[in-house]
């Protein structure tokens, strides 16, 4: 099995095409059409996902999630980058 890449701040990531996103009760949920899996982004996961529907460095995402959400930086970069390694890893995003 290919080990993906640790994501960083320096990373653009977007979605790749192919997934059905609709919001449900405040949650974000996804069907992958190339995979056949369902996820439950939730609330969070959704925005994350809404802010990289076009190609976005990772340093303004966490940006983003700071100014809305009362986090610190320094748990928001964790939390963030660890969410889009999932998202990689199940090959929902491209990551340059």
């Amino acid at each position: 099995m290919i080990a993906k890449q640790t994501i960083s701040l320096d990373h653009q990531v977007t979605q790749k095409p192919g997934n059905i996103a609709s919001d449900m009760d405040g949650d974000k949920v996804m069907l992958s059409v190339e995979n056949g899996k369902y996820y439950n982004l939730g609330e969070t996961g959704g925005a994350i996902w809404e802010l990289i529907e076009k190609p976005a460095a990772v340093r303004d995402v966490v940006t983003s999630l700071c100014n809305e959400y009362d986090v610190s930086e320094e748990e928001c970069v964790k939390q963030v980058t660890a969410f889009l390694t999932q998202l990689d890893e199940e090959n929902l995003i491209d990551v340059k």
